[in-house]
């Protein structure tokens, strides 16, 4: 099997059309598309509903290319929507395919992508260890469809996952079941960090000894290096999507991640590009640029309040949430390291990477 990545704009969040041309011009058939990433242009938070707004036009246009319902097509293809593009992140999709072409490249691993699924969660299971338990599951699952057996070989793991609503707090409630919380805004972070510790148990970055409800969201020395996680008001399982290496798949894309320690470690952006066989001495060349397919990040504003000691304010501004400031902020480092703004920067990074840093992955042709 072969993996392809193809990154393409949005004008709006209904715009699929750069998708329909990518199937219409044969650059990759409809049957192919594994997984597609999303990043809108809405806010980001509970009320964010570019999300769902890009999943209805995907699904209604997808659906007579795949020849199904279109309700069918979320269950045939994982579908993962991040709002939030402030500063000058660029509305896009990636479409993930893949095809059978060739042999496996002798003596090279190339990109691997498997995908899977939790059952849907309880409002009561939300941010809690349920929720951890079944994404590890999910997250191994995706691993052997991928044909990885090294968790080193993992070098990005995508997940969407649920929110908490006032109605379903109110479910829970009726059924004599309680919340992790009842702020449905604090829901978000402690799904995504429920979910980011479901995928370091994985990936074998944690131990399970110890781990357990009151951790979640609060012990910010467990952390995975390769989780993403984004919530959203518009499922209510956790859908997953692992990319790796494997010497199984052919093709001469690769992926290759590292983490930031905070909002501006450029060098970490660096050793990632230079392990791809960039010369990543200032910003890409346009030629050096083309190269890359993909650019996935985490962000969010440190707890501390400070950035290598010196003060922000991206937890204290009472109009803009810290989840868009910090987009905006770690956006601008990545532009600025690879020469364009189609960048998938994911707010809100609890348990994914060191507080105020988080993961970076960059998928690429190989130039070496």
């Amino acid at each position: 099997m072969e993996c392809s990545v193809h990154r393409v704009p949005m004008r709006h969040p209904g715009d699929v059309s750069a998708i329909l041309r990518l199937i219409d011009d044969d650059v990759l058939a409809a049957q192919s598309i594994v997984a597609i990433f999303g990043k809108t242009e809405g806010n980001g938070c509970v009320n964010d509903f570019t999300r769902g707004y890009a999943l209805t036009a995907l699904s209604a246009a997808l659906a007579p290319r795949l020849g199904i319902a279109s309700e069918a097509v979320s269950s045939r293809i994982a579908m993962v929507m991040s709002g939030g593009t402030e500063g000058g992140l660029s509305p896009h999709f990636l479409v993930l395919a893949a095809r059978e072409q060739g042999e496996p490249t002798t003596g090279n691993k190339a990109l691997a992508i498997g995908t899977a699924s939790t059952r849907p969660l309880l409002p009561e299971e939300i941010g809690r260890m349920a929720q951890v338990n079944a994404t590890a599951a999910a997250v191994r699952a995706a691993m052997s469809r991928a044909e990885i057996v090294d968790p080193a070989d993992v070098h990005w793991v995508q997940i969407k996952c649920p929110l908490l609503t006032k109605e379903r707090v109110a479910d829970a409630h009726a059924r004599d079941a309680t919340t992790a919380t009842a702020d449905t805004y604090a829901s978000m972070g402690l799904s995504r960090g429920a979910g980011a510790l479901g995928a370091a148990l994985a990936l074998d970055e944690i131990e399970a000894a110890g781990l357990d409800d009151a951790a979640i969201g609060a012990d910010l020395g467990l952390w995975s290096g390769r989780a993403s996680t984004s919530a959203g008001i518009e499922l209510m399982n956790s859908e997953v999507v692992v990319l790796g290496n494997s010497a199984a798949w052919s093709g001469d894309r690769v992926i290759a991640h590292g983490v930031m320690q905070d909002a501006i470690d450029l060098p970490a952006v660096g050793g990632v590009l230079r392990d791809l066989g960039f010369a990543a001495s200032g910003q890409l060349d346009a030629v050096s640029a083309a190269r890359i397919d993909a650019v996935l990040a985490k962000a969010e504003a440190s707890r501390s309040g400070a950035i290598r000691g010196a003060r922000h304010i991206m937890g204290d501004d009472s109009d803009i949430q810290s989840t868009r400031h910090a987009r905006a902020l770690v956006g601008g480092v990545l532009a600025a390291a690879v020469g364009f703004t189609e960048l998938f920067v994911s707010g809100g990074a609890e348990h994914q990477g060191p507080d105020g840093g988080g993961p970076v992955a960059v998928i690429a042709r190989r130039g070496f």
